[in-house]
């Protein structure tokens, strides 16, 4: 048995399970701007993740996933959820003013 961080089963089952999350994010961030959401502020955070989908679906189709692409998914992810009540509020505002 190998070690998890270096088998390539767990590194491709990880960018999956990524990749699915940047789109579900995108997919909800959608549905709260039907329903009545920020727009701007909401699709200024799904950026990056739309960035990060199509980054590790490309990975996934060419068979050639990597590490650093879920250090930094998991990291940017990470500090979007985290701050996500300060950011939304933040960019509303720095965008109507």
């Amino acid at each position: 048995m190998s070690a998890p961080f270096t088998s390539e089963h767990n590194r491709v089952l990880l960018s999956r399970i990524l990749v699915i999350y940047s789109v579900f994010y995108v997919i909800m961030k959608i549905i709260a701007i039907f329903s009545g959401a920020w727009v701007v502020a909401n699709l200024l955070l799904c950026i990056p993740l739309i960035g990060l989908g199509i980054w590790g679906g490309i990975l996934l189709k060419r068979n050639s996933t990597n590490w650093l692409y879920v250090i930094v998914a998991v990291i940017l992810i990470s500090a979007i959820r985290y701050f996500e009540a300060d950011l939304i509020p933040w960019l509303h505002i720095q965008i109507t003013e």
